[in-house]
């Protein structure tokens, strides 16, 4: 992963954290689902905390999906759902060192394009296709991880529009995209009405 800033949480130990630690970045976006963005992409640090301050796979894949919960819900709680993102902080643990080397900068290293990085990250649990589209905008506008054909794998996220965590570089570009979520949201809203 190229040298980058992912300024998400508003606590710059967790940011460091998750903008030169693959797994924690992974573990982060994998916890990016009905909770703030700073509490998803802060809890790497959390988690590291409770590990005695070694966040890897290994570590990770090595106890017991029990165990990994354990962590999750001693308070305050990892996630809003504690239990099974803990069942799939472990999964991704393990299927890293299964497929992977135990690295998760693997996953991108050796993508040769932005479909195969898509489609790896698509196969990882808990990552379903937007969650996969954005972690590839990420990395390519974050830390210029830019297989050839990244744009068209994970648009539209790809694009300028401040719609993810893919566009957040500094605290004002996060407060434009909670902007923008609130408009498509009201948008919504307003075409049900």
């Amino acid at each position: 992963m190229a040298a980058g800033s992912f300024p998400v949480t508003g606590n710059a130990l967790a940011d460091e954290l998750i903008s030169t630690n693959p797994f924690a970045l992974l573990v982060g976006m994998l916890l990016d689902q009905q909770v703030p963005l700073e509490w998803a992409f802060g809890s790497p640090l959390r988690l590291r905390e409770r590990l005695g301050g070694k966040l890897s796979p290994q570590v990770v894949a090595a106890m017991s999906p029990d165990e990994v919960e354990k962590l999750f819900r001693t308070k305050p709680a990892l996630h809003r759902y504690p239990g099974s993102m803990a069942k799939r902080t472990h999964d991704l643990a393990v299927e890293l060192i299964a497929r992977y080397d135990g690295r998760a900068e693997n996953l991108w290293d050796t993508a040769s394009t932005g479909q195969e990085l898509l489609d790896r990250l698509r196969a990882l649990p808990g990552y379903g296709d937007e969650k996969a589209k954005i972690l590839v905008a990420v990395l390519a506008k974050r830390f210029a991880v830019r297989p050839p054909g990244w744009e068209a794998a994970c648009a539209p996220f790809s694009d300028d529009e401040p719609r993810s965590a893919a566009d957040i570089d500094s605290p004002e570009a996060f407060e434009r995209v909670k902007a923008w979520k609130r408009t498509m949201r009201q948008q919504g809203k307003s075409k049900q009405d």
